[in-house]
């Protein structure tokens, strides 16, 4: 019965976080016998608890009546005011909630169905509709196009271009790989990056706003990463900031990293307006919309002292594991300068030591050697081969038995 599935989804693999936590739960009774057992640093996800406001104010939420009804797909009109409140004092961006925002089960599930309205799905590749996306990029990303029955164009990501290539030069890199540009349907970038921790400047925006707008593209903008930032004079930036933004572009945003609330499963899409109402309809066939209570207690928080102050106090507990990891892999003879230091996010972005051949064959020895879970660049895309992520989540005590292994069991840069 298994000929009965399509070809996308016969194609693709297990996502390779599930993938890798599955691997590291087979050896975790071997690891633990030799005493190392597995400290997770592979899942881009905060372990620590949301604010507890969050847990208050769902409690008062769950007492309202009709709170258990079925909600709008769209968002109640208190979930989507706060939003565009939050637009506005965060980003100075003016958005309308009755035309500009819809709900969102996550971020991840919107952009994957964003794709899904965008694309004609096909297996004949000659004809098949290309979004350009970052490579190294979220793992997701290729595998939403794939099964959208689309096909995807890697725009590379590396410290040459310092993460922000020229568009144009990739337009003429589609083409020189012999792929017709009319079928370019949509770009999607990422700042701050996941798995890069790469920022960027409103005038790369600009810039990327200024090339969608002449070749006619979509712009897709996932800022689920927007808030995790360790420079407060150098915030990272909405896309919608810039000139002619609402003409081509949509951004997407979670709950999940700043608030810690990833489990809740909210977000929102927010932008043009014809691409938020093409998008709504689709959605409204597909899901029936957020459960209200969580809805109530995340409008409740996006825009609160506690909100603010949780943000806050989550960046500097993460910059501190972030240079745990950084000066411990500096000990063991990684190279790693001031200015390479991300200014966002909590990963780690490193290139594998010479005497590895691949980046899975890294990552791979790391774990049944030391219980380490990293996640090979490969998995990020093709040009994230000779690279391996650490999500810097884990309390700082387990962070330092990290280093401490590395040490022990000689993972060293050589």
């Amino acid at each position: 019965m298994k000929e009965l599935f399509n070809e996308y989804v016969k194609s693709i693999d297990t996502y390779i976080m599930f993938r890798i936590k599955q691997k590291a739960a087979q050896l975790k009774p071997e690891l633990e016998a030799k005493d190392r057992a597995p400290i997770a640093l592979a899942m881009g996800a905060p372990v620590a608890p949301p604010p507890e406001f969050v847990y208050k104010k769902l409690v008062e939420a769950l007492k309202i009546p009709q709170i258990h009804t079925y909600s709008s797909p769209k968002g109640e009109n208190f979930y989507l005011e706060a939003i565009a409140k939050r637009m506005k004092t965060r980003f100075n961006v003016e958005l309308n909630p009755k035309t500009e925002i819809f709900s969102l089960i996550g971020s991840k599930e919107g952009i994957a169905n964003f794709i899904r309205a965008l694309i004609n799905p096909t297996t004949d590749k000659k004809q098949q509709d290309i979004i350009l996306v970052p490579d190294p990029g979220y793992a997701s990303y290729t595998q939403m196009v794939k099964t959208s029955g689309g096909l995807s164009f890697g725009i590379e990501l590396n410290k040459q271009n310092n993460y922000m290539p020229d568009m144009y030069k990739v337009w003429e890199d589609v083409k020189k790989s012999g792929l017709d540009t009319s079928k370019i349907k949509a770009m999607i970038i990422n700042y701050p990056s996941n798995p890069l921790g790469a920022t960027c400047t409103k005038e790369y925006l600009q810039h990327v706003v200024d090339f969608c707008k002449e070749k006619q593209i979509w712009l897709i903008s996932d800022a689920a990463y927007c808030d995790l930032y360790f420079d407060e004079q150098n915030k990272p930036h909405s896309v919608l900031e810039v000139n002619g933004a609402k003409d081509v572009a949509v951004e997407f945003y979670s709950f999940s990293k700043p608030y810690s609330m990833t489990g809740f499963r909210l977000g929102w899409i927010c932008g043009n307006a014809d691409a938020v109402g093409t998008f709504g309809r689709l959605k409204s066939t597909i899901d029936t919309g957020l459960f209200k209570a969580l809805q109530k207690c995340a409008a409740e928080v996006i825009n609160s002292k506690e909100g603010d102050d949780y943000i806050a106090q989550a960046n500097i507990k993460f910059k501190e594991k972030q240079m745990i990891l950084i000066n411990g892999l500096r000990k063991l003879g990684w190279d790693i300068k001031d200015t390479d230091i991300p200014k966002a996010t909590f990963y780690i972005w490193q290139p594998i030591p010479p005497r590895y051949k691949t980046s899975e064959e890294f990552t791979q020895d790391l774990l049944e050697t030391s219980g380490i879970v990293a996640v090979p660049g490969i998995g990020f895309g093709k040009k994230g081969e000779g690279y391996f992520r650490m999500s810097a989540v884990a309390n700082n005590v387990d962070l330092e038995e990290v280093i401490n292994r590395m040490e022990k069991d000689g993972f060293n840069y050589s």
